[in-house]
């Protein structure tokens, strides 16, 4: 379901060539998703038109198990930039109901291009809001 990919999947230099400039940016933050010692995917945040975006890829094999879920957790712990923004495809609702655990809400829709599936879809637009205090307490 990942709709938002590059351009061709297949051409295994323009992947090498993409994580190359990824990891070499210093204003992206991305950790790779192990499962037992398996890599699973990928988790990652960027600066995207004024804000920051956090995006991921799961393995297909790693779907339904949670594994989304608990990796973007601990990255939320990691980046700690509120609002934080992401963007989910509508008819992928698994990726929906891991950002809505991790709690993300929605807060607009859109349209966008879906390079896998060459075709425009209409997409979610959600943020995790800031941690409001409670009366200066200290508490959220």
């Amino acid at each position: 379901m990942a709709a938002f990919t590059v351009n061709d999947p297949t051409d295994r230099d323009a992947f090498e060539a993409r994580w190359d400039r990824l990891l070499n940016n210093d204003t992206i933050r991305i950790q790779t998703i192990l499962a037992n010692a398996d890599v699973a995917g990928s988790v990652s945040s960027y600066a995207e038109d004024g804000h920051r975006e956090v995006t991921y890829w799961l393995g297909r094999s790693f779907w339904g198990k949670g594994i989304g879920t608990a990796a973007l957790r601990a990255f939320l712990e990691v980046e700690a930039t509120r609002p934080l923004h992401a963007r989910v495809a509508r008819d992928n609702i698994g990726s929906l109901r891991v950002l809505q655990k991790c709690g993300f809400m929605i807060v607009g829709e859109d349209r966008g291009l879906a390079n896998a599936r060459g075709v425009e879809v209409e997409e979610y637009l959600l943020e995790l809001p800031p941690v409001e205090s409670n009366n200066g307490s200290g508490f959220a």
